[in-house]
């Protein structure tokens, strides 16, 4: 499809090697590692995210970029079998954000067309993109169980971790004028994104209460964000993981 990602030259299967070349020295052996590693959590993921971006964001279509999603998601299903084979035990594989909903695309996207928003005034063609991207990995998912029936492998809602948090953004404390405005960034208007001019360039201000925005930079959340998230992360993972109960202070 000649999509280049600009940003770096170093592909998951190598980020992975760096890791287990990390492991590698600091086990003995593999049966080391087993022990090491029998009470980590391994997050595999996000994964995909910059794969989508760059195909739109060069000027591929929604449907050009959802048939980049089967290469993805077998990608990620590769990962977590690398990781397993290493020892993993507890595995976590997160899914795609609504992207539609993001000041990055917000901007880049805008059109006249009602129809093209949710209520919520994301895009819903790209939401549409992560929804299929969640589908197909909640079905590999459900693969990688049955191959692998001693190991706990769950999904990580990251959509309706962000949904619920959009949902509930007035009594999280959160300005709701500012949902999908940029806190650092440039251009004022409905997203306050300018590509252009991007947080950290020299001019670029930063919103005055950044703990009731959403989005940091248009592209990464606040901190605020993502406390949010995770509490609703952990809330719907912590159960299904079976850990012992010593390891928490741990």
């Amino acid at each position: 499809m000649n999509i280049s990602n600009p940003s770096t030259n170093s592909s998951l299967s190598t980020q992975l090697d760096w890791m287990f070349s990390y492991f590698n020295g600091i086990c003995f052996d593999k049966a080391d590692c087993l022990w090491k590693l029998k009470d980590a959590l391994f997050m595999v993921g996000e994964i995909g995210g910059s794969d989508y971006y760059y195909a739109l964001f060069q000027g591929k279509s929604i449907e050009e970029a959802k048939s980049l999603v089967p290469q993805v998601v077998m990608a990620i299903k590769d990962a977590v079998q690398r990781v397993i084979g290493y020892g993993a035990s507890r595995v976590v594989v997160p899914g795609s954000f609504p992207i539609g909903c993001f000041p990055v695309y917000l901007a880049r996207f805008k059109t006249n067309h009602p129809s093209a928003y949710d209520e919520s005034r994301c895009l819903k063609g790209l939401n549409g993109l992560a929804a299929y991207h969640n589908i197909l990995l909640r079905r590999v998912i459900g693969e990688l169980r049955e191959e692998n029936r001693d190991v706990i492998i769950l999904y990580g809602d990251y959509y309706n971790a962000f949904a619920s948090m959009y949902r509930g953004g007035p009594n999280l404390g959160f300005d709701m004028v500012r949902a999908q405005k940029a806190c650092c960034g440039m251009g004022g208007g409905d997203y306050n994104f300018d590509p252009n001019r991007r947080c950290g360039a020299p001019g670029v201000a930063v919103c005055p209460h950044p703990t009731k925005a959403m989005s940091w930079d248009g592209i990464q959340m606040t901190q605020r964000a993502y406390f949010v998230m995770t509490n609703w992360l952990i809330r719907d993972l912590w159960p299904k993981l079976n850990c012992n109960a010593s390891l928490i202070g741990n």
